[in-house]
């Protein structure tokens, strides 16, 4: 049993890692700047509706003393961050550079474990992607990931910080017992689609001329809770210092999602053709073989994924 701080435990990937290491008996603290949703309310055994970079929320992280961290807090859109890019690095960037001060100086040994993204690859030379890929982001948000992972390596070189830094490929799905999922207003195409269906409206795909087999961009999808499993697995000391790639090594293109979720919900989407969004690069497809040669962590499929979103939604 462990002791675990998840920040930003009130959205998508932090509620569902609480859920998860609930289920297994650890003792779970959230912290959140939001308020924790009602389906959610009962899952930490401690929750601080906060900044997790505020004095006050620091102070409260140092007095749990936990074993780890599971740092899931910041701003995730790669569109707002082309417009806004000071917002993403002060909230990821700066406020993530005082917990680590705060774990150098009063934590010593507590385990990060981070999100990232693969958003730090930019528009990669090679197919699919390894961690050893040059990283050139092409967004303001995929570089606060990156500044991140680069402190995280900084902090363990010099100070022995312990970290595990994660690059999601696509988090999607729901939690398969159907307790948490997406918020409404979606912003990944699985949502989105799946939320067009239920709503029947109109979905609007976002180009049709990149460099991929139809047109459109593909993408590598990865299922929220295997997401919160590799978190949960990287408590443990046996998985060393590092970042490591997540994803399912395939890749779907925009169409083929569109295509999947008409199969599983039986029903048609309506689709309106909007302009390709600026910061997309093309292809973005997971080279995941360092985390899975540690340990086995993944269990669904893209059909699970598609159908577990779809009963969340309904």
């Amino acid at each position: 049993m462990a002791t675990v701080i998840v920040t930003g435990s009130a959205g998508y990937i932090g509620g569902q890692t609480a859920l998860q290491l609930r289920d297994l008996e650890h003792v779970v603290y959230g912290i959140d700047r939001r308020k924790s949703p009602q389906h959610l309310a009962e899952v930490c055994n401690g929750f601080l509706h906060q900044d997790f970079a505020s004095d006050m929320a620091l102070s409260w992280i140092i007095g749990k003393q936990p074993d780890a961290i599971i740092h899931c807090a910041g701003t995730s859109l790669v569109g707002p961050s082309m417009t806004d890019p000071g917002e993403y690095y002060n909230n990821n960037v700066a406020k993530t550079l005082k917990l680590l001060d705060v774990v150098k100086r009063a934590l010593p040994r507590t385990r990060i474990i981070f999100s990232s993204s693969a958003a730090t690859y930019g528009e990669p030379t090679m197919i699919p992607i390894s961690e050893t890929e040059p990283t050139d982001p092409v967004s303001p948000y995929g570089e606060s990931k990156l500044m991140i992972d680069m402190m995280l390596k900084s902090y363990h070189r010099a100070h022995a910080t312990n970290f595990v830094s994660f690059r999601y490929f696509n988090a999607c799905g729901a939690d398969p017992q159907g307790r948490h999922g997406q918020e409404p207003g979606a912003t990944h195409i699985i949502g989105r689609v799946l939320e067009s269906i239920r709503d029947s409206q109109e979905f609007t795909l976002y180009g049709n001329d990149y460099d991929t087999r139809d047109g459109t961009c593909v993408r590598d999808y990865v299922h929220v809770a295997d997401i919160a499993q590799a978190h949960i697995l990287a408590l443990s000391p046996s998985i060393p210092a590092g970042i490591y790639n997540l994803g399912s090594n395939q890749g779907t293109s925009n169409r083929e999602i569109i295509a999947a979720a008409e199969r599983i919900t039986g029903q048609t989407v309506k689709i309106k053709q909007g302009p390709r969004r600026e910061g997309d690069p093309d292809a973005l497809v997971a080279d995941s073989s360092k985390f899975n040669q540690l340990v086995r962590w993944q269990r669904f499929n893209l059909d699970d994924m598609i159908r577990h979103a779809w009963n969340w939604y309904v």
